[in-house]
């Protein structure tokens, strides 16, 4: 299955304890059709003491969640749609499948 998320792309979670929120995407694991979305499925860890953070720390880390519980937010109507491929000016583009605007 092609990934048609990339790195950047503004994004709404459709699914899971985090529905509704949105963000940024900030990685992409193709392989395990995964990504990580900034203020999204936010983990804390704990960090223990070390020589250079001699206090520890409890971190907050954003966890991957799956891609097929994201949407891409349409920039001319701000709403979840779906994305197609096509061509446009002999060059293979995004396209929302609700306006039709090309996102590329």
């Amino acid at each position: 299955m092609a990934l048609k998320l990339r790195k950047g792309d503004k994004v709404i979670v459709i699914a899971g304890k985090d529905k509704g929120k949105t963000g940024t995407i900030q990685k992409v694991d193709r392989v395990n059709l995964r990504v990580v979305i900034e203020g999204v499925n936010v983990h804390k860890k704990h960090q223990k003491p070390k020589q250079n953070n001699p206090e520890g720390a409890i971190l907050e880390i954003y966890a991957p969640i799956d891609a097929s519980n994201v949407a891409l937010i349409d920039p001319k109507t701000k709403k979840a749609t779906r994305i197609k491929m096509g061509v446009v000016k002999d060059k293979k583009v995004r396209i929302a499948v609700k306006s039709g605007s090309v996102l590329d």
